[in-house]
């Protein structure tokens, strides 16, 4: 398929998504990401269990201050890695909705405020990403209180950091990140970082370096889901 035909596909896939997936979800049910239960894509006991105070994290070195929505285990866990290795959009939105929770309790939701999403690791497409998806749903769910701004981008090809220990995760994303400057009207705003989970904090504090080198203040991170230093 050239170009122009792809291209097209694309679109055409885009505008039919959304009247296409109800009745989809009409002829064939969607389980819960979280228990397997009718119906999905989340099941109301397991919005319940997911509707947890969002906390600030354990503070990295290196890092700015982050809030997360929850802990990276149990329902949490199984939702972030459904929507994130099992590519269901659908979870964009319960997901965005605690994203948003955990934005309003950092008071950083702000007019002002750029909710920078982490970029992929896949083709160069940052606010197609998913991250950048949950910044879209979050900022929704935030009655517009900043502007989603995809401005990370990578410098070199960087491996995953699953099993890697902390020293090589750190090592991992020294100087990955570059950053456009903010095009927007006016002076720079204030740059909050936006991932999905926080580990070592090696991808926030590379990414927030990479913001204050082009000129942003960085005022912290969000992120879905903390895992606690120690745990598995």
């Amino acid at each position: 398929m050239d170009g122009p035909l792809r291209r097209g596909a694309y679109t055409a896939a885009r505008v039919l998504a959304p009247i296409l997936e109800p009745l989809l979800d009409l002829l064939l049910p969607r389980r819960c990401a979280a228990c397997g239960a009718f119906p999905g894509p989340l099941c109301g006991p397991c919005l319940a269990l997911l509707d947890r105070r969002p906390h600030p994290c354990v503070p990295r070195a290196g890092c700015p201050a982050v809030w997360a929505a929850g802990p990276y285990a149990g329902y949490h866990r199984r939702v972030l890695l459904a929507h994130k290795n099992g590519g269901d959009d659908a979870l964009a939105d319960p997901l965005g909705r605690r994203l948003a929770s955990a934005y309003a309790a950092s008071g950083w939701a702000a007019p002002d405020t750029l909710l920078v999403p982490v970029p992929g690791r896949g083709p160069p497409q940052p606010s197609r990403s998913a991250v950048a998806r949950l910044a879209r749903s979050c900022l929704a769910h935030a009655s517009g209180a900043g502007t989603v701004a995809p401005l990370l981008r990578y410098r070199r090809a960087a491996p995953p950091q699953v099993g890697l220990g902390r020293a090589d995760r750190l090592a991992n994303r020294v100087g990955v990140f570059a950053a456009d400057p903010w095009p927007g009207p006016g002076p720079a705003r204030r740059a909050v970082v936006v991932d999905d989970v926080l580990t070592t904090g090696a991808t926030v504090a590379e990414a927030a370096r990479a913001l204050r080198c082009a000129g942003l203040p960085v005022a912290g991170a969000l992120v879905l889901a903390e895992r606690l230093p120690g745990r598995p």
